[in-house]
C-alpha cells in the first residue's frame, strides 16, 4: 500500500498496541499521523494476558467500551501451582482495590490488535498495512522519514518525528547499535493454543496460571481465552530448551509432560496447529529517543513473560510518549530532550518490575514468607504486579526485599509456594 502524502508530522513503525496507541494519540491532537505495519492485519501475535493497570490507557485512547462488549475472557485474578501440582490459593484483584480497573482481559490478540488499529484509524491516524520499512532515514543524527516497500513499489516519506514500534526488529536501536541483552534472562518460549482446555470461572471471570514443572527448570503460562481457547506456553533457559532436544514440538511435549498442573487441565484437549518459539527475547537499550525519533513498546526493551507486562508495558510507553511527540511537534523542536522526556520516569518504574522478575528466577522468593515477615509491604507488592509500577512505595519494599532474598539464596530456606495467597506472578 502507498501512503496518500509525501509528508507527515508523525510516522509510527509497527501497529502492535504501541503503536496503535502512540498513533492514536498524536493524531486525534490533529498531527498528521502515518501508521505502518509490515504484516497484513489483522495479525496473530503472543502475549493475550493483560495487567489491569492498563485500564487508565485504555481509558485515554477511548475503546473502554468496545473491551467491555467484546467477547474477550474477563481476567479477575492469578494462581500459582507448584512443582508437584498443588494449586495456591487464587488471588483476585478485587480484593486488594475494589474499582473497575482491577480486572482486565485475556485477549485473542489478532482481534485486540485490531480494534487498537481501527481506534487509531478514528482518531485520525492514516493505517497502511503489507509494507516494509526497508530503511529509517537520517540527515545526521535527525530521523527525517522512512523508505517503505510494498507491491506498488518503493517510496520515501518524510516526517518531523518517526516513532519506532516494531517490536523486537526495533529497527532504531539496531541500526544504532543501543540494544542491549540481558544475560542473566536468556530465556525461550515455546507456546501453542487448545481448544477444550479446563477452566475455572470462579470469581466471576477467568484467571492467569503459572506451574513450575517438577525440575523447576521450566514453568508453564495457562491462560484461559474465549471460545473455548486457552494459550499455553513454557518458559526456560534458552539452552535448557533448544539446544540439543530435537524439535520444538517434542521439547513443548515433554515438559508438559513433566508439569502435571498444566498436563491434568490439558486432558481431552485439541492442540492446535500454530506452535511458536521465541529465544533470548530480554533486553533494554541505552536510550529511548534522538533526534527526530523515539522507541515505544517492545522497540524500547522487553523483560520477561512471567508477569504478564508485555502489553501493558507496551500501552504505557506509548501513551507517555505521545505527550513527549505532541508536545515537541508543538514547539517545533524535536530534540532528543523533548522527545525522550518520558523515558527515565518509565524506566525507574519498569526497574521494580525488572527486579520482581529475577527474584523469581531466584527459586527463592516465597512471597507468603516475605510478607508474613514484612506485612507492611503486602499493598505495595500487589500494587506491583497489578502494574502500579510508579508507586512511591517501591523503593522501601525492595530496600527489605533485596536482603532478605539475598538471606533466602544463601540458606536455600523456603517451604515450596503451594499454600501462599500469591505467587510471583500477575
Amino acid at each position: 500500500m502507498t501512503p496518500t502524502k509525501e509528508n507527515y508530522d508523525c510516522i509510527v513503525l509497527g501497529a502492535g498496541p504501541a503503536g496503535c496507541t502512540a498513533a492514536a494519540l498524536v493524531a486525534r491532537e490533529g498531527f498528521s499521523t502515518l501508521l505502518v505495519e509490515r504484516e497484513a492485519t489483522p495479525r496473530e501475535h503472543v502475549g493475550e494476558s493483560l495487567m489491569p493497570e492498563s485500564y487508565w490507557t485504555f481509558e485515554k485512547l477511548g475503546v473502554l467500551e468496545k473491551l467491555e462488549e467484546s467477547r474477550f475472557a474477563k481476567k479477575v485474578g492469578v494462581q500459582f501451582v507448584d512443582a508437584s501440582g498443588r494449586e495456591s490459593k487464587p488471588f483476585f484483584f478485587r480484593s486488594h482495590f475494589d474499582h473497575p480497573s482491577s480486572e482486565t482481559w485475556h485477549v485473542e490478540r489478532a482481534d485486540f490488535d485490531r480494534m487498537l488499529l481501527d481506534n487509531a484509524a478514528k482518531h485520525g491516524a492514516e493505517t497502511i498495512d503489507r509494507t516494509r520499512v526497508s530503511e529509517v532515514l537520517f540527515d545526521g543524527d535527525r530521523a527525517t522519514g522512512v523508505r517503505l516497500k510494498s507491491a506498488d513499489g518503493e517510496c520515501e516519506v518524510a516526517s518531523r518525528v518517526v516513532v519506532d514500534a516494531t517490536g523486537q526488529s526495533s529497527l532504531i536501536a539496531s541500526r544504532l547499535g543501543l540494544k542491549e541483552m540481558n544475560p542473566a534472562l536468556r530465556k525461550a518460549a515455546i507456546w501453542r493454543h487448545y481448544r477444550g482446555g479446563e477452566r475455572d470461572t470462579s470469581g466471576g471471570g477467568v484467571k492467569t496460571v503459572i506451574s513450575h514443572t517438577r525440575d523447576k527448570r521450566a514453568w508453564f503460562w495457562y491462560i484461559p481465552q474465549s471460545a473455548d481457547i486457552v494459550s499455553v506456553g513454557c518458559v526456560g533457559d534458552n539452552d535448557h530448551l533448544l539446544k540439543g532436544r530435537g524439535k520444538p514440538a517434542d521439547v513443548f511435549e515433554e515438559e508438559l509432560a513433566n508439569c502435571p498442573g498444566v498436563s491434568k487441565w490439558l486432558e481431552g484437549a485439541e492442540p492446535l496447529d500454530d506452535l511458536a518459539v521465541a529465544k533470548e527475547f530480554s533486553y533494554t537499550t541505552k536510550q529511548a529517543a534522538g533526534p527526530g525519533w523515539t522507541l515505544v513498546g517492545d522497540a524500547w526493551g522487553f523483560i520477561d513473560p512471567v508477569y504478564s507486562s508485555g502489553v501493558y508495558f507496551a500501552v504505557k510507553s506509548a501513551d507517555m510518549a505521545s505527550e513527549c511527540v505532541v508536545d515537541a511537534l508543538r514547539h517545533d523542536d524535536p530534540s532528543a530532550q523533548r522527545l525522550g522526556a518520558w523515558s527515565e520516569e518509565f524506566r525507574a518504574g519498569t526497574k521494580w518490575v525488572r527486579k520482581l522478575v529475577h527474584a523469581f528466577y531466584s527459586g527463592e522468593f516465597r512471597v507468603g514468607q516475605f510478607v508474613k515477615e514484612y506485612p507492611q509491604h503486602a499493598g505495595p507488592l500487589t500494587d506491583l504486579l497489578v502494574g502500579k509500577m510508579f508507586s512511591p512505595d517501591m523503593p522501601a519494599l525492595f530496600a527489605d526485599l533485596d536482603p532478605w532474598l539475598e538471606r533466602a539464596i544463601a540458606e536455600g530456606a523456603g517451604d515450596d509456594g503451594a499454600d501462599e495467597p500469591i505467587a510471583a506472578i500477575a
